[in-house]
């Protein structure tokens, strides 16, 4: 067996060490790879990266490519994605970490032993600004859900997914140019496979105003999102455009009017 671990990265030099080293750390049974995709960084990330792999012994299970172009985080992926040969695929952003060394080992066995699940992903810690603290959200998230929760919000933080690579053909046209790459490619994943959710906390999602995401205002943030699934729903069936519809009702909602919401409230009532 071998697996693929995707890691995109732009200016991330602060944090690139203990995100790379935390994925050569892995202690498994198989082979895996670790595919670094630095979009041109105008920081120290590639000088970083380079002393990672001129003293790392386990430094040949990387796959670097500093990019000549600034090529925009979703291209940038699209270009880390299709190196991937594994057969199933983690991801860890530059900025992120794990911080247990069996994590991998986990999740493949999750995977191998059940072939009906598509995506295995768990529970993570949120460091903000030095506060690191468990995500209890995901203490709510049943052990198996399927595209139809999935269709409702995205609950699947990015460093904590393994998925089944090759589970669908090319990916859309679309997703290059997407705001947003995660949610997209764990919907398009779910509809070959149920999902999994171990309640083990093995990464951390780092939280700073830096990032493409934390540097909207929540105003923004909702326009964009809209935008977003009201493209990412063509893809699936009527069933799932419609769940897909009823989260972006949630969203714009929260900009309505106080009357405006009570009425929203009354037509859900009578039409759900």
């Amino acid at each position: 067996m071998f697996v693929s671990v995707v890691m995109i990265t732009y200016n991330h030099s602060r944090y690139i060490k203990q995100a790379v080293e935390s994925i050569l750390s892995q202690k498994t049974n198989f082979e895996f790879e670790l595919i670094i995709s630095n979009d041109k960084s105008t920081d120290d990330t590639d000088a970083v990266i380079k002393e990672i792999l001129a003293d790392n012994p386990n430094a040949h299970k990387v796959k670097y490519t500093n990019h000549e172009t600034n090529l925009g985080m979703m291209p940038n992926t699209v270009s880390a994605l299709n190196k991937a040969a594994g057969k199933y695929v983690a991801l860890c952003e530059g900025d992120d970490y794990w911080c247990d060394d069996t994590k991998l080992q986990i999740q493949t066995d999750f995977l191998e032993a059940n072939p009906d699940f598509s995506i295995c992903f768990h529970n993570v810690y949120l460091l903000n600004e030095g506060e690191l603290k468990e995500d209890n959200r995901k203490k709510k998230i049943p052990e198996v859900t399927t595209i139809k929760e999935l269709a409702k919000n995205n609950y699947i933080h990015t460093p904590s997914v393994v998925y089944r690579n090759n589970l669908f053909g090319a990916l859309p046209e679309y997703f290059s140019s997407a705001p947003i790459g995660d949610y997209f490619l764990h919907m398009l994943n779910a509809k070959h496979g149920k999902i999994k959710y171990i309640d083990q906390l093995m990464a951390v999602y780092r939280i700073h105003n830096t990032s493409y995401w934390s540097s909207k205002k929540d105003a923004e943030q909702r326009i964009i999102i809209i935008k977003f699934l009201e493209k990412l729903k063509t893809y699936f069936d009527s069933d799932i455009q419609k769940i897909i519809h009823r989260q972006i009702e949630k969203i714009q909602s929260k900009d309505m009017s106080f009357f405006k919401k009570k009425i929203y409230k009354i037509k859900r009532f009578f039409y759900r």
